[in-house]
């Protein structure tokens, strides 16, 4: 089954608003009318708001970078999936390391806002992966078998294709390691795999898994071909239009 290639942008804690809708004009401007590839990008929640404006009538999409489960409440500094809803975003990035490292996210809650999400009609990005020392132990498939059944737990088989899988090797965020292309294939094959006992093979078959390691232009080819690699969650590349450009370039050249 021939899956349509994803370019996400998580821009993480940066841009102001006004800088925000620059670039997002930016890469409206040079995505055009391709749609070989989908293109969405993941601003701060400042920025929402004004991006929504800048993408309007674009192929370009937009996604947030984090939400609570629930739809309202006294959750000081939260924001919920109706309210991205009215800011007619589509994706949601959830479970990202940073979440988990950082902010002590856990299996349960992350499995919480992945079927408030859903419930609302907003689609998971769902994050996945080791640190260093769990590799280095050789626990790298054990634990990502354990984070993703643990996220999925309730998801319906329905439900379940329409949800975007990332892996994201923690030891290669930032810190100029690459995983090798055998390495992101390994793990993205084992996903699929999983995936497949849990909701059949057809529908494991229409699930998205990128790449979240530090993509760039130079390596992107080579993974972007990879049976099992189907896109890339981008974090610093995204922040600069020609960059998250040439990677969405070079997803459109994969054969």
């Amino acid at each position: 089954m021939i899956r349509k290639k994803l370019i996400a942008g998580n821009w993480k804690m940066n841009k102001t608003s006004a800088d925000a809708v620059s670039l997002a004009h930016g890469v409206v401007v040079a995505v055009g009318t391709q749609s070989n590839v989908e293109v969405v990008i993941c601003p701060p929640f400042t920025a929402l708001e004004g991006v929504a404006g800048a993408v309007d009538g674009s192929l370009v999409k937009l996604g947030a970078q984090n939400m609570h489960f629930e739809a309202s409440g006294a959750f000081t500094g939260e924001v919920s999936a109706p309210m991205l809803r009215a800011l007619f975003v589509t994706h949601v990035i959830l479970g990202h390391s940073e979440r988990r490292a950082l902010f002590g996210e856990s299996d349960e809650l992350v499995n919480k806002k992945v079927l408030s999400a859903l419930k609302n009609q907003l689609r998971p990005i769902l994050c996945v992966g080791e640190s260093l020392a769990e590799r280095e132990a050789g626990s790298t498939l054990k634990l990502v078998q354990t984070q993703l059944e643990r996220a999925l737990e309730g998801v319906s088989k329905d439900l379940a294709a329409g949800i975007i899988i990332a892996y994201e090797p923690v030891w290669a965020i930032g810190t100029g390691k690459v995983a090798t292309t055998e390495q992101a294939q390994e793990v993205h094959g084992f996903i699929r795999g999983l995936l497949a006992k849990l909701y059949g093979e057809p529908a494991a078959q229409r699930v998205r898994i990128l790449y979240g390691g530090s993509m760039k232009p130079a390596n992107a080819a080579e993974l972007l071909a990879q049976k099992d690699i189907d896109g890339g969650l981008i974090g610093g590349a995204s922040l600069e239009v020609r960059s998250f450009v040439d990677l969405i370039k070079a997803a459109t050249e994969v054969p």
